[in-house]
């Protein structure tokens, strides 16, 4: 199947469109629709979506990049592991250039740290393999979607029985972030366009605890332009009518239940816990933590080091940003201070990040 050709077609688009001002032609006032998916904000913007809406509905990115919501604490502690004596970090390349309080991963392998970029946990396991003088930390970032490998990481190392293999863990999970910015007075969220990746694996009933506590409209929906558009288009329609539901637009990959045997190597390994996000604050149940009888992997407990106190900087704008408070656009640093080569916020670092998307395909 081409998707590319299939959900790209500008004149099924345009009826699309037509749709969806019909459908808001007589709404009174401004509906506000939030997406949490970094996936969805890149598409957003290569495809110019937000400005072929009409003026009544407002479409705003929230939370869903995961380099981007990891707080600054976080860096810094994986800056402190790099400088560590016989030590290898790996990670996924997104986390090299995201700024800490005083450095970052990049400047740290600058002066001299190991730190390779790995496409998947089971990269890190085999280089801990292959290197058992020398102690191996896995930057373990993400959200439902990649946790479960990080889980079956673990799970391989432990058969393994490698004794130099460490996972910095700061796992993050949905739909609870979406139920706290429910209630911020200044966003006033009508409708979610779900995380499509998330989703695949919690499966569209997790969200019916949400919908019914919040009534809340929400579509799971797929990253084509036409996906998008759909989803948009059904989120107008249950708002307009007042029947809020969990409706899922990308059936071709999610299903109710979504994917039980991830779920469960997941939570073999990790189990629920408070977590911090960068900007929002902590939100209950949110995170993941890894259990008591994997502590041998865990490289808070098995590698103690001294972390410097966090210190964000002064102007950056990421927290709000990642609240759809604000557009990139709104920070006095974006394009002057801040730019992908010289990144102050994780917003402009990652591939997932609103602000490296307002950088690269401009204001839509």
């Amino acid at each position: 199947m081409n998707y590319t050709t299939e959900f790209r077609d500008p004149e099924l688009a345009a009826l699309q469109l037509e749709a969806i001002r019909r459908t808001v032609a007589n709404h009174s006032g401004v509906m506000t629709l939030m997406e949490v998916c970094g996936t969805h904000t890149m598409a957003i913007y290569q495809h110019g979506i937000r400005a072929l809406l009409p003026k009544n509905i407002r479409l705003i990115s929230g939370p869903g990049c995961p380099v981007c919501v990891t707080p600054i604490d976080y860096v810094d502690h994986a800056v402190a592991l790099a400088r560590r004596p016989n030590t290898i970090i790996t990670t996924f390349g997104d986390m090299l250039r995201v700024p800490g309080s005083s450095s970052s991963l990049m400047r740290e392998q600058a002066r001299g740290a190991t730190i390779k970029i790995v496409y998947s946990p089971l990269d890190a396991v085999a280089i801990a393999a292959k290197n058992r003088a020398q102690d191996v930390v896995f930057l373990g970032v993400g959200f439902e979607t990649t946790t479960p490998t990080v889980a079956g990481a673990i799970l391989t190392a432990a058969r393994q029985g490698l004794k130099n293999f460490f996972v910095l863990g700061s796992h993050k999970t949905m739909p609870a972030p979406m139920a706290a910015l429910i209630g911020d007075p200044q966003l006033q969220v009508d409708g979610y366009l779900c995380p499509a990746h998330v989703s695949a694996i919690i499966g569209s009933d997790a969200y019916l605890p949400l919908v019914n506590q919040y009534q809340v409209a929400a579509v799971i929906t797929g990253f084509e332009p036409l996906d998008v558009l759909q989803g948009v288009l059904m989120l107008a329609r249950q708002i307009v009518s007042g029947k809020m539901q969990v409706e899922n637009q990308y059936r071709r990959v999610v299903h109710p239940e979504g994917n039980p045997k991830a779920r469960d190597i997941l939570y073999q390994v990790f189990e629920p816990c408070a977590a911090r996000w960068r900007g929002i604050g902590d939100i209950p149940d949110s995170g993941l933590r890894m259990r008591p009888e994997y502590a041998a992997f865990n490289a808070v407990v098995q590698l103690p080091v001294e972390v410097e106190a966090p210190r964000e900087h002064p102007g950056c704008q990421c927290g709000e940003i990642l609240k759809g408070k604000i557009s990139p656009q709104d920070c006095p640093l974006f394009r002057t201070v801040c730019t992908p080569e010289e990144p102050v916020g994780a917003c402009m670092v990652s591939s997932e990040g609103t602000c490296a998307a307002e950088y690269k395909y401009g204001t839509d």
